[in-house]
């Protein structure tokens, strides 16, 4: 089993660890709702070192990611951020990632549990021209989320990130430890992301935590998937997979149909887009209960859908679930029926994201 560069700081901390992708990972250190809770208020720390860093550079690096993924990577200036996905040719998912741009080579930040197959796909189809390289085992990663987010980084760091807009990112140092920071996230929240190498990665934690001028905690992924349920990200391997294609996963705006020429899985998105017989939505709970994966959702006695991701929202204090739902009742206001052994619960379809309130783009 893997272990992060910052597993030591999470057995200091007494968290919670569980094997996730391959890793020791902290689900929670203090309990999920105090840390989601946290997070929404002030400011949490994640540790998500076991994200994979793939280097694509070379004089064909932007044609060639641009056939590879589904957004327009030829759009991107230097120094920007980019949410994508990379295709199977019948439409299917190989895998959802952000795309950063430097001035002279991109980086891939993609799913652990998918690294050896991202990889393996992209040298299937690498061009004399492309270099390709798996930094992942070199490079840490932080989160630092909240609304406190900027306030707490703002003194350590030598640029001046009240200027940083939404999706971008620059090489910077923290306290003096040279790193990559970038305003992302998987929050819904104000939040940065920092890449470092992994001696610097755990300093600049250190750091983070120990000289924070607003509240801090540490946080696990149990909150990570609470705090972007509330928000419909989608996750690989629970909303969107091999089997399931960007459309019907309600990224479609992340699969430029009309602005590329080609790009591997287009052909069979093109069939797909506006043909689709299902939907991913939005499912709140109107009775008690949690929706879970695989649970089944009835509408008049009939299976019309399956919930992917669910969970008891810390911020709304209610069940909430995505699924994908037959476009018939798919529409938003739409009341189901949660099936949970044997028992009918009633649910309705909402609007996303659930949670409303989130710090994201201030």
């Amino acid at each position: 089993m893997k272990k992060t560069p910052l597993y030591g700081k999470h057995v200091s901390l007494d968290a919670k660890l569980v094997d996730f992708a391959g890793y020791k990972m902290p689900i929670q250190y203090l309990g999920i709702s105090k840390e989601h809770n946290a997070v929404r208020q002030s400011a949490g720390i994640f540790d998500v070192s076991h994200m994979g860093e793939i280097i694509i550079s070379g004089p064909g690096a932007e044609s060639y990611l641009n056939f590879i993924m589904t957004n327009d990577v030829s759009s991107l200036e230097a120094w920007q951020v980019q949410y994508s996905a990379m295709c199977f040719e019948d439409g299917g998912v190989v895998d959802d990632l952000l795309i950063y741009r430097y001035p002279e080579y991109f980086m891939l930040v993609v799913n652990c549990s998918n690294l050896e197959k991202n990889f393996d796909w992209l040298m299937a189809h690498k061009r004399d021209d492309v270099n390709i390289i798996d930094l992942s085992e070199k490079i840490g990663l932080i989160a630092l989320q909240g609304p406190k987010s900027r306030q707490i980084i703002d003194p350590l760091v030598d640029i001046n990130i009240n200027k940083m807009n939404y999706y971008r990112f620059a090489v910077a140092t923290i306290d003096g430890f040279p790193c990559t920071l970038a305003r992302t996230g998987y929050t819904g929240e104000l939040g940065f992301e920092i890449y470092a190498d992994n001696e610097n990665i755990v300093r600049i934690w250190d750091k983070l935590i120990n000289k924070a001028s607003a509240p801090i905690m540490p946080v696990g992924l149990g909150c990570r998937d609470t705090l972007r349920l509330e928000m419909k990200y989608p996750l690989y391997g629970n909303d969107i997979d091999d089997r399931t294609n960007p459309i019907e996963a309600g990224l479609g705006w992340i699969a430029k149909l009309d602005k590329k020429d080609d790009f591997i899985g287009k052909e069979a998105l093109l069939l797909l887009n506006g043909a689709c017989d299902r939907s991913l939505v939005c499912i709140q709970m109107i009775d008690r209960g949690i929706p879970r994966k695989g649970y089944k959702l009835l509408k008049n006695n009939t299976i019309v859908g399956q919930v992917t991701s669910g969970t008891q929202s810390p911020s709304l204090k209610i069940g909430i679930g995505l699924a994908y739902v037959t476009n018939d009742f798919a529409q938003s206001g739409t009341n189901l029926s949660l099936l949970v052994r044997d028992k009918e619960l009633k649910c309705k379809i909402v609007d996303s994201p659930f949670y409303k309130k989130g710090t994201l783009k201030k």
